[in-house]
């Protein structure tokens, strides 16, 4: 459950014997989001969503802000409304995706929010009115068919809300990425302060929302936490976010961005594990199947357009 800065360009892979040294820090990020959807299923209620946003950010923003207010300063008008509207996509994504878990499991939610990678290409391609490979569709094909089989695992049914919740957040990423390499403003703007002023406008929606709206408050959602709550929170807030975005930072001036993409996009791997490891899912044999199919079509479509656009 997050949302990648955009990167400048990396320095050349250093020596292949330490590879591992990069790779290592990337695998945990991707495992932390593979976690971050069980973790948030645990800590929230359909009552508490908007709560547990503004704790988890509220947590975050401050950090970001202090490493780099210099950053900040340095932001134009135009850069700070581009990133502001970039925020409030992301809210409405992380919205979506939270009150998604809650009405699916987290093996679902991982799996179906991985389908942002066959989602991008055929948006961009249907923008700039380009025709993508046949593999490539092929392997869209294989997705999707992959997910409703996902959703199906006892027996063919209406998908869930939450699948569908998901599924809606899975369009809001690929909208994100679309929305970031159109903004021109924003594509000069270093990733630590563009991801500061997204998250900060990420708060402000949830804060809005949870003072106007009839849900928990952040400050009764807080007092009613216990020790299991708040570790989960700091998982999401630590770990998931900062941990994750620092880690991305210091990562990508070392390799090259396949590595970085190909590590990353095993987020749903890790995301099936934790849900039938920690949480007992139990997919049935359709779901099986159909997480199968979402994972070999998403590597897949990957793949193949790393390899058009070389």
């Amino acid at each position: 459950m997050a949302a990648s800065p955009s990167f400048a360009a990396p320095v050349p892979l250093g020596a292949p014997r330490r590879a591992w040294l990069t790779d290592l820090p990337l695998l945990l990020v991707a495992v932390f989001w593979g976690g971050s959807y069980l973790a948030a299923k645990g800590i929230t209620t359909g009552h508490t969503v908007v709560a547990v946003l503004v704790l988890r950010f509220a947590l975050v923003v401050p950090v970001l802000v202090a490493a780099g207010l210099r950053g900040l300063r340095a932001l134009t008008g135009a850069q700070w409304r581009g990133a502001a509207v970039l925020g409030a996509i992301l809210a409405g994504i992380f919205l979506l995706e939270t009150y998604g878990v809650v009405h699916t499991s987290a093996t679902n939610a991982g799996l179906i929010i991985s389908l942002t990678m066959i989602f991008t290409p055929l948006a961009e391609a249907a923008v700039t009115r380009t025709r993508l490979a046949p593999g490539f569709l092929g392997a869209a094909g294989l997705s999707v068919t992959g997910v409703v089989l996902l959703t199906q695992g006892a027996g063919f049914t209406t998908p869930s809300l939450g699948d569908l919740l998901i599924l809606l957040a899975a369009l809001g990423r690929t909208a994100h990425v679309l929305a970031m390499a159109r903004i021109k403003a924003v594509r000069s703007a270093d990733s630590l302060s563009l991801t500061t002023v997204q998250l900060g406008t990420a708060v402000l929606v949830f804060a809005v929302l949870a003072a106007t709206g009839d849900g928990a408050s952040p400050w009764s959602a807080a007092l009613g936490f216990g020790p299991r709550e708040w570790a989960g929170l700091v998982f999401l807030s630590v770990f998931c976010t900062l941990f994750a975005f620092f880690v991305q930072m210091w990562a990508v001036r070392r390799t090259s961005p396949s590595r970085v993409s190909l590590l990353l996009g095993t987020e749903p791997l890790w995301a099936a594990v934790a849900g039938i490891a920690l949480a007992g899912d139990r997919p049935g044999p359709l779901g099986l199947a159909g997480a199968l199919l979402v994972l070999g079509g998403t590597a897949w479509g990957r793949r193949t357009a790393d390899t058009d656009g070389r």
